[in-house]
């Protein structure tokens, strides 16, 4: 049996961080809903920001991207990607809405 390295140890520990972080960021909108005694627009704005906040674990604990010179290609073509499909669903919405308007 080999002893790990301490750049091993410092990885495992940065998915560590990133789980117990988004494993709290599920489990707070999930208690919330279940619990009930909160005004559902509070629910909702504490869902919506838990998943922002999620987004960001994801991406800067597991996908390993942050603002440095090399990663900020990658993080500009997340960035287009997301908001290629948000004018797609967006567009989609539009019609729909639309197209039942006229009917």
């Amino acid at each position: 049996m080999t002893p790990y390295s301490s750049d091993h140890r410092a990885e495992v520990r940065h998915y560590l961080v990133g789980f117990a972080l988004a494993l709290t960021l599920t489990a707070l909108p999930f208690g919330l809903v279940a619990w009930g005694g909160v005004a559902r627009i509070w629910v909702l704005a504490i869902v919506a920001g838990c998943a922002i906040i999620q987004t960001v674990v994801h991406l800067r604990y597991f996908l390993h991207l942050d603002l440095s010179r090399q990663k900020r290609e990658d993080v500009l073509l997340i960035l287009f990607s997301t908001l290629i499909l948000s004018i797609m669903a967006g567009g989609t919405i539009w019609i729909v809405f639309n197209l039942a308007g006229r009917m």
